[in-house]
Order: structure tokens, then sequence, then C-alpha cells
């Protein structure tokens, strides 16, 4: 690496290797040289002047690219697709005077992108698998642990550790949804020609539209597709590459919403990110636990989620059957977005293979929290005993109000307990039941039940679908 060139940190820092091929040189162009072969071959079985020699010397040089010869040619002729086209016919001179027969620049272009896009998306989902497959065993692990829920981030009603987990869960199997949408509804373009009416095949297959539909469906069936889109001008529809953009944010903004809760988790101490032995959290400050990691789920989320514009933009402003404004901009849009996402799962999954929970923490905080939660059950466990509901709604209102102002102007315990028990208007019930309502597990509701009831219903079917990549995942490891 030339260290003295701009390079993209989503390729030098945060993205895999194998999301990184795919948006490579390499597998660009030797998909080009894929299409150019499907296309000699449906010409060749259809019946044009296409021989088997000139196919199979196609199929020889598909991974062999001079990329010399190549920018040799760009720099003469200022288009890469025929650059690549004389460079494929310097190694196939044979094959040379069919190569590309019929098609236009998008032909190898397009259908590329959307090979590449679904690809990218098996990428993906695979890494969601394996997010959600760590969040499940977290999930069931801390289903039955008590912790503080807030709303406003203001202490609420008690939840658990194992509920909060489903709650980042759900939002990863809709996007999970999202993902399967699209992979599911990518078509190729096809060989649609120069602006979407296929004349030029018509014409060498002397006006037989029956022969013009067989070739697209030949070349779609050997690239791996059922279907391609039924109209088109010269380029597929941009809404497609907005939509999968929309989709890529849509990971973002769960992602993030779960780092953004983790931050605040790990400033109170309750649950961390993984801290290496040897990690350093600050250049100043050797105490300090910064979740770094989360941090960068964040960032990368906010690049993903304004990216997503791009595609919005670019699909509004189409000229009719084709413009080119389009090309530059998905240069980058469509595979950075791709790679910022791979490398937000990568930082997800490994951030979840080593979550550390402090339960004392936690507990102490609940502590802190839980006489004023009690106070309604207290007050009905003392109208039953005898008590006027409304006088002693009063009582613990005024009693509160004083706990209040212990914990926060004094920085002192909630000591609601002790000022209840001296209370006279409490008197029918002793200390020991007073206590007895400050167990937590008395306040989680059915969290136990909802998390077994969402990993069993919703969670597991999707784990065992995809076991494929689980048993195919390795640990996350970050490239920093």
């Amino acid at each position: 690496m030339n260290r003295r060139q701009y390079e993209s940190p989503l390729a030098s820092r945060y993205a895999s290797d194998e999301m990184l091929y795919l948006f490579s040189p390499d597998k660009k162009f030797s998909t080009w040289r894929r299409l150019w072969v499907a296309l000699a071959r449906a010409e060749m079985e259809l019946g044009l002047p296409v021989t088997q020699e000139q196919v199979s010397e196609l199929e020889a040089h598909i991974d062999d690219i001079n990329y010399d010869a190549a920018a040799k040619f760009e720099k003469e002729l200022r288009h890469d697709v025929m650059a690549h086209v004389h460079t494929y016919g310097q190694q196939c001179p044979k094959a040379m005077p069919i190569i590309h027969l019929g098609a236009t620049s998008c032909y190898v272009g397009d259908n590329t992108d959307i090979i590449l896009m679904r690809e990218g998306l098996e990428l993906i989902r695979d890494k969601l698998v394996r997010v959600l497959a760590n969040l499940a065993g977290f999930a069931d692990r801390y289903k039955s642990t008590p912790t503080l829920g807030f709303t406003h981030f203001q202490a609420a009603q008690l939840t658990t550790v194992g509920k909060r987990a489903t709650l980042w869960m759900n939002e990863l199997l809709m996007d999970l949804d999202e993902v399967e949408y699209r992979i599911s509804h990518l078509q190729l373009l096809g060989s649609k020609g120069t602006t979407g009416t296929q004349a030029s095949f018509l014409e060498l297959f002397d006006g037989d539209h029956g022969k013009v539909k067989e070739l697209e469906r030949k070349i779609a069936k050997e690239m791996g597709f059922d279907q391609v889109v039924p109209v088109s001008g010269q380029t597929y529809s941009r809404k497609v590459d907005a939509g999968v953009l929309a989709t890529l944010s849509g990971i973002a903004q769960s992602a993030s919403k779960f780092a953004t809760d983790l931050r605040l988790l790990a400033h109170m101490k309750e649950i961390e990110e993984p801290f290496e032995a040897k990690q350093i959290g600050s250049s100043a400050m050797p105490y300090k636990r910064n979740p770094m990691r989360c941090e960068r789920i964040c960032a990368l989320g906010r690049y993903v989620i304004s990216d997503v514009t791009n595609g919005a933009f670019t699909a509004a402003t189409q000229w009719f059957e084709r413009t080119l404004d389009d090309s530059a901009n998905k240069r980058i849009s469509i595979p950075e977005g791709f790679l910022a996402v791979d490398a937000i799962l990568n930082i997800y999954q490994n951030v979840t293979q080593g979550l550390v929970v402090h339960e004392r923490v936690i507990e102490k905080h609940i502590m802190e929290e839980l006489p004023f939660m009690a106070s309604e059950n207290i007050m009905m466990d003392a109208v039953k005993r005898g008590g006027n509901r409304q006088d002693l709604h009063e009582r613990i209102r005024v009693l509160s109000q004083e706990a209040g102002r212990n914990v926060k102007d004094l920085g002192l315990s909630n000591n609601l307990i002790e000022l209840i028990a001296a209370d006279p208007a409490f008197s029918m019930l002793s200390r020991e039941e007073l206590t007895a309502h400050l167990e937590p597990s008395r306040y989680i509701g059915r969290c136990p039940e909802q998390v077994d009831e969402f990993l069993n219903n919703c969670v597991r079917p999707i784990l065992e679908t995809h076991a494929a990549a689980l048993s195919g995942g390795r640990s996350a490891e970050l490239k920093v």
C-alpha cells in the first residue's frame, strides 16, 4: 500500500476480507466475463454464428484479467466496458469478433451490480443470524435477572436483562425480513439493449421474438436468477438501489440503538462490551474503559443512515431511458454502504460474544429505586388489613418526597421503607412484611416467560433455518 495515498478506512480498518473481495476489481470484472460467456453461449444455442470453440476460449480466460492492458485501452477509448472488451479479446482472439454481440454497456454493468448486491445481502444475512444467535444465548441466560427499566432514561418499572435483549433482537428480525425480501426480489436486468427495447437482439434473430425472450431466460438461468426485470430503459430502475440502501440503513438503525443502549449501560457500570487485557481506554486517563466498539457501531451507523439519500436522489433524477449521473455515485454509495454494514455487524458480533454483566451493580441500582416502586403494593397490603386507601396514599406521597430529598439533596440512601415502618399509619404491617415487598422478582411481570416464548416462537426457527450460517461462522475478530 502506498502510504501517501488516501485509502478508505472501510477497507483498511473495518470491513471483512470477504466483503472487500465482493466489491473488488477481480470480482467485478470476472463477473463481466461470466456474463459475456453466458451471452455467447445462449446466442450459440439459439443459432447465431457463435462456435463452441469461441465459447470455450472465453471460459478459459474468465479470471486471468490483464489490468495493465485494460488501463491502457481505457486511457485511449475513455470507455471502461470497451476497454475490457478489447482486453478480453486480446486473450481470446478467436472469440473477439463475437464478444458483447448485441449488448450495451449496462448488460455487464447493471447485471453485475445486481449479482454483487445479492451476494452482499447473503453475507449480511449470515452475519445477522450470528448476532441473533449470540443475543439468544444472552437473553436466555439473563431472562430472570431483574434490572431497572427506563422510560425517558428515568427509572421505571423493572424488566430483566434478558428481556431487554429481546428488544434488540426483535429489530434485527425485522431487518432480516427486509434482507430476505431484497434477496428474493432482486431481478437481473437481462439483455434489454440500449433503450430497453431489445431491438439489437431482434435484429440478430431476424425478428424472432421467441428467441429474443429465450436468450434472456438462458442468460438469467446461467447467472442463477429465475427472473429478469419485465421492462426497463437501458438500466434497471434505480429504485432498486434505493431500496437496498434503505435495507442497509435499517440494519444500521438497529445496531446503533443497541450500541447506544450499551454505551448508557456502560456509563452506569451495569453491562460492558469486551475489554481486552492490554486494551487502553484513554491516552490520558489510564483507568478509562471507553465503550469504543459500540461508539464505532454508532459512527458507522450514522454514515449508512445518511448514505440512503444517495440512492433516493439518484432514483428521483434519472432522465427517460438513461442518464449517466448515477454511475459515479453508485460506484461509491453502494459498495461503501455494504462495507460499512459489514463492519457494523462484525463489531456487533464481536461485542455480543463477550458482554460483561455486573449483577451486583444492577442489584444496587434496583434497591436504590425499588422502595418507590413497592409503595403501591405496600399501600394495597395495608388496605387489606384495614387501612384507609386515601389516607395511606397521602402518607406515602409525603414520605416519598422526604425520601427523595434525602437521596437527591443529601446524597443518602433511599430510606422510604424505614420512614413507612416508623409511621403510625402503617402500624398494621411489620418491618419484615414491609421488607418482603423489596424482592425484585415480584416486579418483573412475565419477563422470563416472554423471553422463552420469543426465543421459541421467533428466534429458534430462524436459527434452525440458517444453521449453515452458524456452523460456517467464525468468531468475529476486529482488524483494529
